[in-house]
């Protein structure tokens, strides 16, 4: 599919509207523009982890290309209301997909013995980033199905992503070797 944009000021939205794959008029903070604007936000945050990881491990800046390509397409399945003739939907299919490449990762770590602070190398923490955008993008994409009908496949779709960002933060801790990990009680008024 090729896109050709020949303007990106319209001046189209100078009065706080938007319009969907079908041409459908919406405010800017309608819960259907904030599920899309949520997918972009982790995009961007995805953009800067593959920057973070390119220069030490290529194949993993192609696989995080690999979703931002799919986060797009799921924000283009949102675009396009439920009925559009010309809709392309994420098939769930991706889920499983994403579920073996979890297990891969997971079945390569150290046990868990407490819950992981967001830390430890700096592509780890952009790795966590990623995880809490795709948890905040999830709840938009919640919200939006409360109000009219979506993909079924979107929600399980961004539960999994959460759960693979966890995954790829404690990769890039050296597989958990190098977590940083809640001390309970621990707290900037700890006195003991």
């Amino acid at each position: 599919m090729s896109v050709r944009i020949d303007r990106v000021v319209t001046r189209g939205g100078d009065k706080g509207q938007t319009s969907l794959g079908d041409g459908t008029r919406l405010p800017k903070n309608a819960s259907h523009v904030e599920a899309i604007g949520a997918l972009d936000e982790t995009n961007a945050t995805l953009g800067v982890l593959r920057c973070h990881v390119q220069a030490v491990d290529a194949a993993l800046a192609e696989r995080l290309a690999d979703i931002q390509n799919l986060l797009f397409d799921m924000g283009g399945d949102l675009c396009m209301p439920e009925g559009s003739a010309h809709a392309k939907r994420i098939e769930p299919t991706v889920i499983v997909t994403l579920e073996v490449e979890i297990e891969r990762l997971r079945a390569l770590q150290s046990p868990l013995t407490s819950f992981v602070l967001p830390g430890g190398s700096l592509p780890a923490a952009w790795a966590h980033m990623a995880r809490t955008s795709v948890r905040q993008a999830e709840r938009a994409v919640v919200a939006l199905s409360a109000d009219t009908p979506i993909n079924p496949a979107l929600v399980p779709l961004l539960n999994r992503l959460s759960d693979y960002f966890f995954v790829l933060a404690r990769h890039l801790n050296a597989n958990g070797q190098e977590d940083v990990v809640w001390q309970p009680g621990r707290g900037l008024f700890h006195q003991g």
